[in-house]
Order: structure tokens, then C-alpha cells, then sequence
């Protein structure tokens, strides 16, 4: 969903009069509290939900009340149903850290190799997360760990790297 992020998903009825147990997914779920609003995401379209009640539990999961939804007939329509958020509403990120979303189109400068081409998009694998940078045609591969990522300038739009020796020659032979 073009200008959302994903924050979490609806999991089960809680309680009566048609409150539901969710799940932020997210490190930070102090940064929801407030929460006038979410859009569910249902047939492929984004609804705006306001909040009623928001109480947070352990292990990122929340007690939300939505306004109009009264019943638990209602809300059990909800349930398995994704949570977004428009993009401006992302606490902003400081130091290497960064969006993945955010990266598209930065820069990849490295220590030792130089220019190294531009992010088209983030991959997420099992264990790793990694940029896809496109340099020349060809696509290099470079894992995104704290090691690697020395710097991110928002500014300049640039990542400064330093990739293992030879990763991303190996990608241009």
C-alpha cells in the first residue's frame, strides 16, 4: 500500500461488546499510544477506523475499541485483518538507522570499492535484510548489519559502506 505502513495485524476478539487483541509489529510500540486512528486493510482497500480505546499488553499486543463497532458479530469481521498507517506518521530515525521504505534511491558510496550504484529497493530474507543496489546494469547484493552500514546521510541522500573484501567486485565479474 503506496504511502502506508504496515503496524500490525488484528488478532482475536477480546472480551465482549466487540473489542479486539492486535499486534503492533513494530520495536516501539510507545510510539502508538495515542492513536486517534488506523486504516484496515479489507478486500484490498485501506478503511479508516477510529479509536475508541487503546490499551497496550505485553509482547507489542493492544486492546483497541473502534467507534461503530459495537457487537462482536461486527467485530469478529475484523479479525486476520492488517493495521496501516500513512507514512508521516513514522518516527523519524537518526544515525544508521533508516526505513527500508526510505533507502530507495540513496547512494551506496563503500570504503573500499567507491561508487557502488543506487538502492532500488530493500530485500528481506529469512535471516538478513539486504540493499539491492544497481551499479552498471548489474545487480549487487550488500547486507545491511551494522558492520556494514557506516553512515546513512539523509541529506545527500548517500550510505556509506564497508562491504566484506571483494563482495561487490564478485557481482561485476
Amino acid at each position: 500500500m503506496e504511502g502506508y505502513f504496515y503496524l500490525g495485524k488484528i488478532l482475536k476478539l477480546h472480551a465482549a461488546k466487540g473489542a479486539l487483541l492486535i499486534h503492533l509489529d513494530t520495536d516501539s510500540p510507545e510510539n502508538y499510544t495515542e492513536l486517534e486512528s488506523v486504516f484496515v486493510q479489507m478486500n484490498g482497500q485501506l478503511i479508516p477506523f477510529f479509536i475508541e480505546s487503546l490499551e497496550h499488553r505485553h509482547n507489542n499486543n493492544a486492546v483497541v475499541t473502534f467507534a461503530d463497532i459495537d457487537s462482536t458479530d461486527q467485530a469478529s469481521m475484523l479479525i486476520s485483518c492488517a493495521l496501516f498507517l500513512p507514512l508521516t506518521m513514522l518516527p523519524p530515525l537518526t544515525g544508521t538507522r533508516f526505513y527500508y521504505h526510505e533507502v530507495k534511491g540513496f547512494s551506496v558510496m563503500d570504503e573500499n570499492f567507491g561508487e557502488a550504484g543506487i538502492i532500488e529497493e530493500v530485500l528481506e530474507y529469512p535471516h538478513q535484510a539486504v540493499l539491492r543496489v544497481l551499479l552498471k546494469g548489474k545487480e549487487i547484493l550488500i547486507p545491511i548489519t551494522d558492520e556494514i552500514i557506516l553512515e546513512v546521510d539523509r541529506e545527500t541522500r548517500t550510505i556509506r559502506t564497508r562491504a566484506p573484501e571483494g563482495l561487490i567486485e564478485l557481482y561485476l565479474e
